[in-house]
């Protein structure tokens, strides 16, 4: 089924179509055969943290509170190499983005060793060649569609193996048994593993940077899905990702994890990230 949606007149038309599972995406042309998967993730109420009782539960996950999320389009995968390296030579918005900045090379690999500030500049490249807005997701837009309505520390259950998800398999987590570690990214969908809503690696693999500034705990957080920043802040150097990462544990990986880092010290081979389109 093909169906099209006109944001408005200027704007190109996006082509809808049905995944397999009946999960709505569109390919946005990013020039010379080179496209991005943005999966159509509908909006809802989920309960965002985790549980005092769950494995690996830290203080910063909680307390545990329901969060409104408008529905939005989501990368089915991080940005991989080769989309970085097309959007990296559009025209400049604000900073110069370098080519081929990661240390694992490899064009459907996600790209890593790429900050805050080059993910923000990505999706402002993105946006005006496209005319719609893309972004980093919210803390709470990026949890909501990776439980994709589960409220188990994965998407895909109580526990994680490496032949679900690529992180630091010297470690088990839960019931699990210890499994293999690539010590090194792998190709996006690599697993074939789905959540619900239709998306691929968010456990393990890269970590993935949101929009919000870093607060210790959900004390006083938006309730409709927005991020958590600290406008009177300009010095708030610390932020977030999620997902854990090839390098990391499997605690690490589960949907509520959060993971703090100074923005000074953020060019690392384990950060990467994926864009949120925002919805006609």
């Amino acid at each position: 089924m093909i169906q099209q949606i006109s944001n408005k007149e200027q704007q190109p038309k996006l082509i809808i179509k049905r995944h397999r599972r009946q999960i709505q995406y569109f390919a946005e042309d990013l020039d010379n055969g080179i496209t991005l998967d943005m999966v159509a993730i509908p909006g809802g109420t989920f309960l965002m943290g985790s549980p005092e009782t769950e494995e690996g539960h830290r203080d910063g996950e909680s307390p545990q509170h329901q969060v409104t999320v408008q529905s939005f389009f989501m990368g089915k995968y991080p940005i991989t190499q080769v989309q970085w390296q097309a959007v990296a030579t559009l025209p400049q918005v604000k900073t110069e983005l370098i080519p081929n900045p990661s240390y694992f090379k490899g064009e459907y690999r996600p790209v890593e060793c790429v900050s805050l500030y080059d993910a923000v500049e990505f999706c402002a490249r993105l946006s005006q060649k496209t005319g719609r807005r893309y972004r980093l997701p919210s803390e709470a837009e990026w949890e909501y569609a990776c439980r994709a309505g589960t409220t188990t520390p994965f998407h895909f259950g109580e526990t994680i193996t490496t032949d679900l998800a690529n992180y630091n398999g010297n470690y088990t987590y839960g019931n699990g048994v210890k499994g293999e570690y690539r010590q090194e990214t792998t190709p996006v969908g690599s697993f074939r593993v789905a959540n619900d809503f239709g998306l691929y690696d968010m456990h393990g693999n890269v970590w993935e940077w949101c929009a919000d500034h870093w607060h210790s705990n959900y004390e006083g957080a938006p309730t409709d899905g927005s991020a958590w920043e600290d406008e009177d802040n300009n010095e708030n150097r610390y932020r977030l990702l999620r997902g854990g990462s090839w390098l990391f544990h499997p605690v690490d990986c589960r949907s509520a994890c959060r993971n703090l880092i100074d923005l000074g010290n953020s060019l690392v081979n384990s950060f990467g990230f994926r864009v949120l389109c925002e919805t006609p």
